[in-house]
Parts: C-alpha cells; structure tokens; sequence
C-alpha cells in the first residue's frame, strides 16, 4: 500500500488521468452498444465522455511537462557546452513560468466568470474547464522547480570548475 502511495505521488495525473479514460472508454463502448444493438442513445454520454477526454488531454500534457517527454528542438542545445546548456533550459523554463503562469491566471479567470451548462445534463461547464486551469498550474510549478535546479546546477557547476582550476 505505501508503494502505491508513492508511486501515485510520483505519478497523480496518470492515475487520475486513466481513471477519466476509463470512463471514457465504458461510455463510449456503452453508447455505440445501445445504439446499434438496442436502438437509442442515453443523451447525456457524449457531454461525459467529451469532458473526460478533456480531463485525461490536459492531465497528459502536465504529466509529459512534468517528465519533459514534450518535443522539443534539441539541436542547438546540443551544441552548447554543459554550463551554456544550463542556462538555457533556465531561461527556457523561466519563459514557460510566465506563460503557464499568464494561462493559469486567464484561463482562472475565465472559468471562474463562466456559466454555460451542458445541455443533456444541465452542469457547470467548470466541472470541465478547471481542468485546464489545474494543468497549467501544475506546469507552472514545474517550471519554477526546473528553472530553480537549473541555476542550481549551474552555481554548482561554477564552484567546481573553480575548484578544478586551483
């Protein structure tokens, strides 16, 4: 038990994120049964299926962020010496707070100004929007960390270059 704990820590936006696929597939497949099988549809599984998807979209790309497995452009970095290397993924991931950060602000903003319901089920659209508002804060977060360990590692590096020098 407490190795699940640890690793649903390490990894919370999967979890959460492949239990609303889940509920993405079952909808799904359940709507595609009862619609060539027993002839009608249940109104409300496209609006549940369409807000989870969401859900397990945003989750994703925070989690991806988090495990930097987005695509990126690597061939100038790799150019770079180490140290210079640093201070790009520093600069980098200071711009990407800013952004995150600007799109955490705005999109907070936004759902919180909301009120369009779901049509079958007559919900908040916030129930799906926050979402976003969650994703671009966790990216947030991960880009201060990663900037901060980049200066980090840069200092770290300078002290030892300095050393190896005298």
């Amino acid at each position: 038990m407490n190795n699940f704990l640890n690793r649903f820590k390490k990894d919370f936006e999967l979890y959460i994120g492949s239990i609303f696929l889940t509920v993405t597939s079952v909808i799904v497949i359940m709507n595609v049964f009862t619609r060539y099988f027993l002839n009608f549809t249940f109104s409300w599984t496209e609006e549940i299926a369409v807000g989870a998807f969401v859900w397990v979209i945003f989750l994703g790309f925070a989690n991806a962020y988090k495990k930097k497995s987005v695509i990126g452009v690597e061939v100038l970095v790799k150019l770079l010496p180490p140290r210079g290397r640093l201070v790009l993924n520093a600069i980098t991931s200071i711009i990407v707070v800013l952004l995150s950060g600007s799109m955490f602000y705005l999109s907070f903003q936004y759902v919180m100004n909301s009120t369009k319901i779901t049509v079958a089920l007559e919900i908040s659209y916030i129930y799906i929007q926050i979402s976003i508002v969650i994703s671009f804060f966790l990216i947030t977060l991960y880009s201060i960390y990663f900037a901060y360990d980049d200066i980090k590692q840069f200092f770290a590096t300078k002290n030892t270059d300095k050393e190896g020098i005298e």
